[in-house]
């Protein structure tokens, strides 16, 4: 008897979309974002699930992707979170944070 390999990709990359982070295929959630739901605000993989309309076997396909390119997946998210804070701290205030700043005797 032959082995059959099955192999099911639930796992998209383009560059059109999500700025080429790898995805959920078929839908624009990061792997990045189920990662960090599942393994920093800790929920559970059924949660995830069921937040997101997705079925299981997608979170757990994003989880092992997640798992096979941990190292790149977390040093784009640091990167990405550090020129974020670049940004912020280079922008102006915008007028909500001004008028905010003022209602709080902050300025």
């Amino acid at each position: 008897m032959s082995i059959q390999q099955i192999s099911t990709e639930y796992i998209a990359i383009d560059p059109d979309y999500c700025f080429g982070k790898p995805r959920i295929a078929g839908t624009r959630i990061p792997v990045a974002a189920i990662a960090e739901m599942y393994l920093e605000m800790k929920e559970s993989l059924e949660e995830i699930a069921h937040k997101y309309d997705l079925s299981l076997a997608q979170i757990h396909g994003a989880m092992a992707y997640y798992y096979e390119h941990r190292e790149e997946i977390d040093r784009h998210t640091i990167e990405t979170d550090r020129l974020v804070e670049e940004i912020k701290r280079n922008s102006p205030p915008s007028k909500f944070q001004e008028k905010w700043r003022e209602i709080r005797g902050e300025g």
